[in-house]
């Protein structure tokens, strides 16, 4: 006995009515040199790695409370409501194990170089300096004394240096933002 279908021959496959659908459903041609997750996924943004960490290092950075005299006042002060560093990610931190910046404010003896030395070394890596007012830069008023160290920078690198004596809080905030711009722009040197 044979079914009518097989006594005409093949049957025919089964295609679904998507109905509306269809159009949607249809393969589509790319158009010449565009990528195919543009397509599919519209709104994504590709990029490098180094971008990524760089971006997540700038936007976390978290100082070492390193207060050695007058300039630790204004830094104290820049932690305060009215300059809201919270708002870049900026968090003070007490211990060196997991701050990234060592904010250097006030001023340097010889006798306090060796620890701060230390600190520096026990922070991990990649780390920030910032020399807050002039005694950490150059030894400020006090450069005749020979117990002054004449700039944090004869121990430790510094990357950025807010000048004044002491230097207002919106200086630090400003030293903050430099320090931000130069780690988006060592990206791609940062392992």
């Amino acid at each position: 006995m044979t079914t009518p279908s097989a006594a005409k021959g093949a049957a025919s496959p089964y295609v679904p009515d998507f109905g509306a659908e269809a159009e949607r459903l249809r393969p589509i041609e790319l158009p010449q040199g565009q990528a195919a997750y543009k397509v599919v996924l519209p709104g994504v943004i590709q990029v490098g790695a180094d971008t990524v960490l760089a971006m997540s290092r700038k936007s976390s950075l978290w100082p070492m409370t390193f207060g050695l005299a007058c300039c630790a006042i204004e830094m104290i002060a820049t932690f305060m409501a009215n300059h809201d560093l919270d708002r870049f990610g900026i968090v003070p931190w007490a211990s060196p194990r997991q701050s990234d910046v060592m904010i250097v404010s006030g001023t340097v003896t010889k006798k306090m170089a060796p620890a701060i030395k230390l600190l520096y070394e026990q922070m991990p890596n990649p780390k920030y300096v910032i020399s807050m007012g002039a005694c950490a830069t150059n030894g400020g008023p006090y450069t005749e004394y020979d117990r002054v160290l004449q700039g944090v920078d004869k121990i430790i690198p510094v990357d950025v240096y807010v000048p004044g004596c002491p230097p207002r809080p919106e200086s630090l905030l400003d030293g903050f933002l430099a320090l931000q711009r130069k780690i988006m722009e060592e990206k791609r040197m940062v392992g």
